[in-house]
Order: structure tokens, then C-alpha cells, then sequence
């Protein structure tokens, strides 16, 4: 799908990766709906957008709340008439062992990442459908496909979001919507700070810039991929869990004595 004049809606774009892809998608002519969380976000990030002639609004709300996602929609159709992209950009995580992680904060992340998005897209898809045209684009994790320690919930809430996009293409086939699920590798962003980012580079993790992720996402979109997992090694070892899932359990167990420090760290 060609960016250039199309309305993309974009959660999280408050963030590293989602500020990243909306000044992509300006630089190929979108027009833009930023999703925030708080009202004030993201307010020098449409400034600057705006001055350089994008069209946009910025709305605001809480995607975890289960009435938002309809009303953002409803708002943003009101100011453009049309949703041709959704991008489900807004995430949270949750880094520490599991057995430490409360309760509450399990039962949010499992609703910023995983039934946020679903209801988000069920509240844009009635539009798409009646114009035969439309996408979805799914941001999730290489988490998603493979069981991190100390990531536990995340990987189960990105797990679900790759399953639910998976099973939507599907059922979608020939009705003009398509879907793209994306897949990140650790990004350098204030979403990884802290524990997580020294954790990542006692590891030695692979790591990207936000602006090298909104290069990719965006290409997915105008390639029409239906899964675009972003980093080498990774996108081999996803493959490899998936099939041999034994072979990454040693490596991974292992280094769970590197990791333990860190997520004991987190939780103080």
C-alpha cells in the first residue's frame, strides 16, 4: 500500500518508535491521527510536523480503557472521513521475575498490548470493510515468537497480539483489508532504560535505533508483508524456536544467571 495521501492512525506516538514512524510516514506524505496517552505528549512532535505542512490531529486517552479505542476511532473519522492504516504502536513492559510482578500491573500490560489493539481494530473495521480497503499493522516483539525470562508477561501479551494478527489476515483474505505483524528487536528508547538497557548490554544484545525500525515498519506496509521480523540473528532464532524450540531453552536458561541481578534490581 502506497503511503503518500493516506490517513494513518497511530497509537503510541508519544514514544521512541512510534515518534520514529510518524515522521516517516509524514516524509512519504501521510496524513497523520496521533494516538496519546496523556494530552501533552507528543505536543512538540505534531509542532514540528505541522510546520512542515503534514496534515494531523492529536488525540488523546487511555487505549486500556475498554470505551477509548471506539471513541478515538469515532473521533478521528469525524476530522478525516477515513482510516486507511491503523498502526498499533502503544506498548508497555514489564521487566523482573515473574513471581515478583503484581497482579494489577499484569492484568494492564495484558490490556495496553494485547486488548487494546483488538479493540482498536474492531472499531476501525467496520470503515475498511465498507470501502473494500484498509490495513492493519500490528507492532509487536521478537518476544513474541520467542518465551524471554524475565519478560514473561510481555512475551505472553506479544504472543497474543502475533496469534490475533495471524488468525485476522486470515479471516480478512479477500475482503481488501490486509494485516502486517512487525517484530522488533531491542530498541534504544526510553521505553528500554535502566535495569533493561544495562541488562541488554551485559548481554551484548543486537540493538536499533527507533528511527532504523520506523524505516522498516513503514516499508512493510508499502510492501504488503504479512510478518516482518526485524534483525539478524533474531529473525533466525525465531525461526529456530519454532521449530527446534529445545535448541534455544539452553542458551536462554543460561543466561538467566546474567539476567537475574538485573530483574532483582528492577523490582527494588
Amino acid at each position: 500500500m502506497k503511503i503518500a495521501d493516506r490517513v494513518v492512525m497511530l497509537t503510541g506516538a508519544g514514544g521512541g518508535i512510534g515518534g520514529a514512524i510518524a515522521r516517516e510516514l509524514a516524509r512519504r506524505g501521510a496524513a497523520l491521527v496521533l494516538v496519546t496517552r496523556k494530552a501533552d505528549d507528543a505536543a512538540d512532535l505534531e509542532r514540528v510536523l505541522s510546520n512542515a505542512g503534514t496534515r494531523l490531529c492529536r488525540l488523546s486517552g487511555d487505549i486500556a480503557q475498554s470505551q477509548v479505542p471506539g471513541h478515538l476511532v469515532a473521533d478521528a473519522l469525524r476530522r478525516f472521513e477515513r482510516i486507511d492504516i491503523l498502526i498499533n504502536c502503544a506498548g508497555v513492559q514489564n521487566f523482573g521475575l515473574f513471581a515478583d510482578e503484581a497482579e494489577p500491573d499484569t492484568v494492564a500490560l495484558m490490556q495496553t498490548n494485547a486488548i487494546a489493539p483488538m479493540n482498536l481494530t474492531r472499531a476501525v473495521l467496520p470503515s475498511m470493510l465498507q470501502r473494500n480497503q484498509g490495513w492493519i499493522v500490528n507492532v509487536g516483539s521478537i518476544f513474541g515468537s520467542i518465551g524471554f525470562p524475565c519478560f514473561t508477561s510481555y512475551s505472553a501479551s506479544k504472543f497474543a497480539l502475533r496469534g490475533f494478527s495471524e488468525a485476522l489476515r486470515r479471516e480478512l483474505s479477500g475482503s481488501g483489508v490486509g494485516v502486517t505483524y512487525v517484530a522488533p528487536r531491542f530498541t534504544r528508547t526510553a521505553f528500554n532504560r535502566g535495569a533493561v538497557t544495562r541488562m541488554a548490554n551485559a548481554l551484548g544484545m543486537n540493538q536499533d535505533e527507533p528511527e532504523a525500525v520506523a524505516e522498516q515498519v513503514v516499508a512493510a506496509i508499502e510492501r504488503g508483508r504479512r510478518n516482518a521480523y526485524l534483525g539478524w540473528p533474531e529473525k533466525l532464532f525465531v525461526r529456530i524456536n519454532s521449530l527446534i524450540p529445545g535448541l534455544v531453552d539452553s542458551p536462554l536458561t543460561q543466561q538467566m544467571a546474567q539476567m537475574r541481578p538485573f530483574a532483582i534490581d528492577r523490582a527494588r
